[in-house]
């Protein structure tokens, strides 16, 4: 860039006349560069990452079988460990197994794992989305890192008949270059033994604000983790502890190694919007927010019930909590779409209270997938006195 400016320095000793158009040409070359300097360094952006389907293949010279050898033999990928690199329809032991994204998918043998380098906007929050199936019987989860954040996302039970699911983990860039991590902890005797992961992709979460007097954030679920537009399946938001980023912020999800589903319009019947939130896993997993609350004030919880229309049919109930009030909202399921309001009137007792839906019971589709209510449009509002409202 020094260079560039003596050279434009010289240029522009000519005659009077053209000293005016000349800077301005110089100013504007000088613009272009800065500009194309400024792309070429620019954060990530929301989607597929660089080869996040695994379509651009290793080399051949770098394979074993389906084995990686080179640690560089993925494009925009570095892998360590027993690797494989696996076709669509490909036999993998007794199982054949299709790929969400593309035809191929890469599988994490025990201790194995893949990273990719990203460049981010530094304090932004993010969330990943990645597609993931079991190939083994052990209980298998993965880790996910990005420095310094540290997630573990357990795909140990299966919510498609594919066999196939999306998760989602959120975190926040504490630097501009980063290393996405995904590790197999895996501990079978088997090497090759461990899940199969695809369609890598990315989407900066923003801060979701209050709207009018709703204390809760986010209560129609429009903010989340990107949902690939091509897969009808939704994505599982996994467990988290406290520490941890959420992909529905401010919602977390209280569970053991179970998960949320967050859905689309698009595929799913939602209450309103474009997204929100299916209880697949009965009283296993329970959706959370804590907000400011004056004690001894009153609010009313008002939210939507309802089924996805994906064939989970029969008597689905979501119960509520909110400080020590609770109240449980049926619904008959015909599978098909459709939903009911149901609220709660309650005092706070706390300065914070914790806003809790859970689902009341298990239910499954016909193919034995599990499923459950949606949630949507939630609110907390804080009812004034009559002694107020008379005034």
């Amino acid at each position: 860039m020094h260079n560039y400016l003596c050279v434009m320095k010289q240029a522009l000793v000519v005659p009077e006349k053209m000293m005016q158009s000349s800077l301005c040409v110089g100013l504007l070359l000088l613009l272009l560069i800065v500009a194309a300097a400024a792309r070429s360094a620019s954060a990530i952006m929301d989607g597929l990452l660089p080869n996040g389907n695994f379509e651009e293949a290793p080399d051949k010279s770098q394979m074993n079988g389906t084995r990686v050898t080179g640690r560089y033999a993925i494009p925009h990928w570095e892998i360590s460990g027993f690797v494989e690199y696996v076709r669509s329809g490909q036999q993998l032991g007794d199982m054949l197994l299709p790929v969400p994204e593309g035809a191929y998918a890469v599988r994490l043998g025990n201790e194995a794992s893949i990273l990719q380098g990203l460049t981010l906007v530094r304090g932004e929050r993010y969330s990943v989305t990645f597609s993931a199936a079991r190939t083994c019987a052990q209980a298998e989860l993965l880790n996910v890192t990005v420095t310094p954040d540290v997630g573990e996302v357990p795909i140990q039970t299966v919510y498609t008949s594919s066999g196939w699911d999306s998760y989602s983990w959120a975190f926040r860039a504490k630097h501009s270059a980063v290393s996405l991590i995904v590790h197999n902890p895996g501990v079978s005797e088997d090497a090759a033994c461990g899940p199969l992961i695809d369609a890598f992709a990315i989407k900066i979460l923003q801060c979701p604000q209050s709207l009018n007097d709703n204390l809760l954030k986010n209560g129609g679920f429009e903010e989340g983790p990107y949902i690939f537009p091509n897969t009808s399946w939704g994505v599982m938001v996994p467990p988290m502890d406290e520490d941890d980023y959420s992909p529905l912020s401010p919602w977390t999800i209280l569970a053991d190694t179970k998960s949320v589903k967050y859905v689309d319009a698009a595929h799913y019947a939602v209450p309103g919007g474009a997204r929100a939130v299916e209880l697949v896993a009965g009283m296993e997993a329970a959706l959370v927010q804590e907000v400011s609350t004056v004690p001894g004030q009153s609010y009313r919880l008002e939210f939507s019930v309802g089924d996805a229309g994906d064939g989970c049919a029969g008597s689905l109930s979501v119960k509520a909590y909110a400080s020590h009030g609770s109240v449980t909202a049926p619904y008959e399921s015909h599978g098909t779409g459709g939903h009911s309001r149901a609220s709660l009137e309650f005092a706070a007792t706390e300065e914070r209270t914790r806003v809790v839906f859970v689902s009341m019971a298990y239910t499954t589709k016909p193919d034995g997938t599990l499923c459950g209510p949606v949630v949507d449009d939630a609110s907390l509002v804080a009812r004034h006195s009559r002694r107020r409202l008379l005034l």
